[in-house]
């Protein structure tokens, strides 16, 4: 099969096109043929060196998450077949024609939708939709998001506006924003010099209930700032850094939680779980359009290294894919 492999940690230049061999389903797995893949910034730090891939996954074959079709299925598989149209996430190697997966750490992709459109789903989508389970989202809260234009920042919008909470939002450009109304964004708002916590507070004077702080470093500190009583920050990149000053009064005076969560490190049953809710909870919002993947660029498969000089740029607004024909 061809693949992208990171042949040592660099710039974008370290992927290169290459032949593999194609992996083999064990007991419970299916292999999928992949029809496009998306990047992510996970992608990034694994091509330079600073975030290996688990142990179970190709080292140096980069791909959170996939769409394509069932090609052939290991002993003991249930629920799938070859044929089916599937979208999932997977611990690496989603930058290759073909992948193992758990058939239940996959999903049907909904009748109609293309293969770029369905790769653009699964991290976006399984993550916003994780994240705001465990901040326990309520409708009619107030809900700041971060990185509105991020894969993960256009999905969580659209879910706060399915849910029926006051969704706000943060980019760093205002353009960002205008693109995020059609979405569901409620009101925008663009950081100055990082602060943003009044802002919050002129449109909500009661501060957040649900936070998905996608950016993190010093903009933890300022959730902290306008979060209400009883509110949950939910953490989910690190964009800006891993280290921040908090004010831990503010926790404790309005009594917050702060949340840690990421995906890619679950074990497997923990990973099935979350893949089993967005099955349920949010593939019926994607099949009748209450919800839908936002796609900035697509890029052919051989053209790796260009989709990661996009998503450096911080240009994009969704998801940037690659095409695996």
């Amino acid at each position: 099969m061809r693949a992208i492999a990171i042949t040592k940690p660099g710039g974008p230049e370290v992927l290169q096109l290459v032949e593999k061999q194609n992996p083999e389903p064990s007991r419970g797995e299916v292999r999928v043929r992949v029809r496009a893949t998306a990047v992510n910034r996970a992608d990034l730090l694994q091509r330079m060196g600073a975030y290996p891939a688990p142990a179970d996954s190709p080292p140096d074959i980069p791909g959170l998450e996939i769409a394509g079709e069932v090609d052939s299925v290991g002993p003991g598989v249930e629920r799938l077949k070859v044929g089916d149209r599937v979208f999932g996430l997977v611990g690496g190697g989603g930058y290759a024609e073909y992948v193992v997966s758990h058939e239940r750490a996959l999903a049907k992709v909904p009748d109609g939708m293309s293969w770029e459109a369905a790769a653009a789903v699964p991290e976006a989508f399984i993550t916003a939709h994780d994240a705001m389970t465990r901040g326990e989202a309520k409708t009619g809260e107030v809900l700041l998001v971060h990185a509105v234009g991020s894969g993960v920042g256009t999905a969580a919008v659209q879910l706060g506006r399915a849910l029926g909470a006051m969704v706000i939002g943060t980019a760093r450009t205002a353009d960002k924003l205008e693109r995020a109304k059609d979405l569901g964004l409620d009101h925008g708002i663009v950081p100055a010099s990082g602060k943003f916590a009044d802002m919050v507070k002129q449109v909500a004077p009661d501060g957040a209930a649900c936070t998905l702080e996608l950016v993190g470093g010093t903009y933890l500190a300022e959730d902290l700032r306008c979060v209400t009583t009883l509110g949950r920050i939910v953490l989910v990149g690190l964009m800006a850094g891993a280290m921040s000053e908090l004010d831990l009064r503010l926790l404790l005076n309005r009594r917050a939680s702060i949340i840690g969560t990421v995906l890619r490190a679950r074990p497997l049953e923990e990973k099935i779980m979350a893949v089993r809710a967005f099955e349920s909870q949010v593939v019926p919002l994607l099949a009748r359009g209450a919800v839908r993947p936002v796609v900035d660029q697509v890029f052919p498969l051989a053209d790796a290294a260009k989709a990661h000089e996009r998503m450096a740029s911080n240009a994009g607004f969704g998801k940037i894919i690659l095409r695996c024909d």
